[in-house]
């Protein structure tokens, strides 16, 4: 089975602030199609999608953006 995992990005030593910013768009994308009823399962995916590529302060920014466009 192939494992589902990103394509590093090329310019990702040049520029981090695309690869967040793409790993920010995939989990805006799954929780949309997934449409969670609470903050914590926006986190979950959140975090799966990422997978301990960003710190803690985006982490959280990530979650608090996304909650805000999939949970009103």
């Amino acid at each position: 089975m192939r494992e589902n995992r990103l394509s590093p990005v090329r310019t990702a030593r040049e520029c981090p602030e695309a690869r967040v910013q793409r790993l920010h768009l995939i989990a805006a994308a799954r929780a949309a199609a997934v449409a969670p009823t609470s903050q914590q399962q926006v986190s979950d995916i959140v975090r799966v999608t990422v997978d301990d590529e960003v710190d803690t302060s985006t982490f959280r920014a990530i979650v608090t953006d996304i909650s805000a466009d999939v949970l009103r």
